[in-house]
């Protein structure tokens, strides 16, 4: 079992695999320089929020990332901070692509397309965590009735 994450009035753990897609699916990161920024962006953004990247592959058209969030921190801004914080570091220093994925200048750039994945990954099958609610009582001390 990982390391367990501890707040203030709970402990556990949040860990999600990622799945962010490039817009209009463009194979952006075929080549190493603008692969290793987009990493670096997504590295920076876990770095400055607390997040905990386990494994990270950034292929041609989209990035894969297992990560461990902070308890208080939802999958939806964990994906508004990966997304937002890579896509201004992309455009920073990846100037070419800003007027393909910008529509030739007639709107704001965007890096990532709107849609995601994500699936909660646990050290406990589902098996195991039925079998401890329907029998837990009886580990707990409890009799039966």
């Amino acid at each position: 079992m990982t390391e367990l994450n501890h707040a203030k009035h709970g402990v556990g753990q949040s860990r999600y695999h990622l799945v962010l897609g490039t817009k209009y699916h463009c194979k952006v990161f075929e080549h190493s320089y603008p692969k290793k920024v987009c990493m670096d962006g997504l590295r920076k953004a876990a770095e400055d929020h607390g997040i905990e990247i386990i494994e990270m592959e950034v292929m041609p058209d989209h990035a894969h990332l297992f990560v461990n969030l902070p308890p208080d921190m939802s999958v939806s801004k964990a994906f508004q901070l990966f997304k937002g914080v890579s896509g201004r570091l992309f455009f920073k220093k990846c100037t070419k692509w800003r007027d393909f994925l910008s529509k030739n200048g007639e709107r704001q750039p965007h890096l990532w397309s709107a849609g995601k994945y994500f699936g909660s990954v646990g050290d406990v099958t589902p098996d195991v965590l039925r079998n401890y609610i329907t029998n837990g009582q009886k580990k707990h001390g409890d009799k039966d009735d």
